[in-house]
């Protein structure tokens, strides 16, 4: 029989509504983690001061 792959297979990089993931490679143990990517929520403006009465 064949011996099992110490390796993972390469995942896809995932997008949904915002997010988008994508996996990094393996450590020197072996544990594979995952890169996420938020995009802004909300636009920021810069703050100016209000007008003195």
């Amino acid at each position: 029989m064949s011996e099992p792959t110490t390796t993972r297979p390469k995942v896809p990089e995932g997008k949904s509504f915002r997010v988008t993931t994508r996996q990094m490679e393996p450590n020197e143990k072996g544990f594979v983690g995952y890169e996420t990517e938020w995009e802004p929520w909300q636009k920021e403006v810069e703050y100016t001061t209000p007008k003195k009465p």
